[in-house]
């Protein structure tokens, strides 16, 4: 394997590994947010302060959000029963502490999963007939209490030590004004389409618990701050020429109203020195938020200036939207002299690239048959790969075509996909899936000039 492959293939293990542990947050997304509202509405500091319904933060907080993320993560691995096992493994390490155990239950939830996994695959076809529902019973109830042990008696005291190793060190980077530094490493992984896996897997469950103690955390704020990416964005509308500067303004829009941050991926992307302005103006804007004493009740999801302003504490949005628009400033002062630069520049062997792409999709598509369906995919599954998917199915209608455009996560594609459309950069992951389905790699998901040719070929498989 060359190093170049080497490479590719560990980014694309990372990207899984973040993508799983995302994936046991985002689900539940609405749930955080639920319980940020009722936080931010009825705890003492808030906006209509209410004794009996703020009695509701504590139990949510405790144990609904882990045995919540518990249970997705169980059932990742094993589907429903993975699920319940996995829920009641985490309630080992809930019990019994004033800790809430988010990474607890990100632990136990997948580790409960495997375990009856492990165990149904060594049943599976030596279970007597009409014994098979109390085998699954039992196994289930057996295994669950095993490792509902195991994290009351080993794991819960580990993970307390963790936990408390990990609030110390973000206290520790408040106290000294050093979490803009955090930005170095925020922004190039976003771009690398790591940026749920950041914000969910890591910086949602220590900023849950910072609520706990203070009512509002600035760590929902470090990944989700629209401003980096606005900035670059309109850096392009000004100074960059032809199609660039043309879909822009568009991806203007999505970005900051919409919350959808994988738009301005690819804007960074074919130009990589412009992760600098991403960096600069992320601690820009995490320094603000630091100065101004800014925090958010619940994550905002998506990173939307709209989603911002709903979990923000009470008296505490103004503070924030500086916090963007100071990190949009920074990133458009640093992204200007190289948009201005590259602008009058054609990147030939991107040009070519795309060109021997698409004359090797029209050969593959020769044996397809009739395309009749098409899907997108992206990390999450619900964000760019959606936009891609309905903008690709109003140019099919507009040939008078009525075809199947779904979208899905990189890690949820089925077997029976016919063609798959992603981004480059996810590319690696979409074949480590073993699909059989033709693959096509673009660098914008939501206007990519390639799809002209995806409908010319539909067009043509239909004659």
């Amino acid at each position: 394997m060359s190093s170049a492959e080497s490479s590719l293939s560990v980014k694309a293990g990372v990207q899984k590994f973040g993508r799983f542990m995302s994936g046991m947050i985002m689900p539940n997304i609405g749930a955080f947010i639920a319980w940020g509202l009722i936080t931010a509405l009825f705890i003492p500091t808030g906006w209509i302060p209410n004794e009996k319904m703020s009695s509701l933060v504590g139990p949510m907080i405790t144990y609904l959000l882990p045995l919540l993320i518990a249970y997705t993560g169980g059932k990742l691995v094993w589907g429903v029963r993975g699920g319940v096992v996995g829920a009641i493994a985490a309630m080992g390490v809930i019990v019994g502490t004033e800790i809430p155990m988010f990474i607890g239950a990100m632990i136990m939830g997948p580790l409960g999963g495997w375990v009856i996994k492990l165990s149904d695959k060594a049943i599976e076809g030596k279970v007597p007939v009409g014994f098979e529902m109390l085998v699954d019973n039992f196994s289930a109830g057996i295994l669950g209490m095993g490792v509902c042990l195991l994290g009351f008696w080993v794991m819960q005291p580990i993970l307390t030590v963790i936990i408390n190793v990990l609030q110390s060190g973000v206290e520790v980077l408040v106290n000294a004004k050093l979490l803009p530094l955090t930005s170095l490493f925020i922004e190039p992984g976003k771009v690398l389409f790591l940026n749920n896996a950041i914000n969910h897997g890591i910086l949602t469950p220590l900023g849950v618990q910072q609520v706990q103690e203070s009512g509002k955390s600035i760590l929902f704020l470090l990944e989700t701050n629209p401003g980096p990416g606005l900035g670059i964005l309109l850096a392009y509308a000004i100074f960059a020429k032809g199609n660039i500067k043309a879909s822009a303004p568009g991806a203007i829009i999505i970005h900051f109203f919409g919350g959808i941050h994988e738009i301005y991926f690819p804007y960074i992307l074919m130009r990589p020195v412009l992760i600098l302005a991403a960096m600069g103006g992320g601690a820009a804007g995490v320094l603000t938020n630091l100065i101004l004493g800014s925090g958010a009740v619940a994550s905002p999801s998506p990173g939307s200036i709209i989603a911002l302003f709903f979990v923000s504490p009470k008296g505490g949005f103004l503070p924030i939207l500086i916090a963007v628009i100071v990190a949009a400033a920074v990133s458009f002062v640093i992204a200007m002299p190289f948009v201005r630069k590259f602008a009058d520049e054609t990147d030939e062997n991107a040009l070519n690239d795309a060109q021997n792409q698409m004359n090797a999709m029209k050969a593959d598509s020769k044996g397809l048959g009739k395309i009749t369906e098409i899907l997108f995919a992206c990390d999450a599954g619900m964000g760019s790969s959606a936009m891609g998917a309905n903008k690709l199915t109003k140019m099919l209608k507009a040939e008078g075509l009525s075809i199947k455009v779904e979208h899905c996560s990189v890690d949820a594609i089925p077997p029976t996909a016919q063609m798959i459309i992603c981004h480059r950069d996810l590319m690696e992951r979409v074949k480590s899936s073993g699909t059989k389905a033709q693959c096509i790699s673009v660098t914008n998901l939501v206007n990519a000039p390639e799809y002209k040719d995806v409908v010319s070929m539909v067009v043509a498989s239909h004659k």
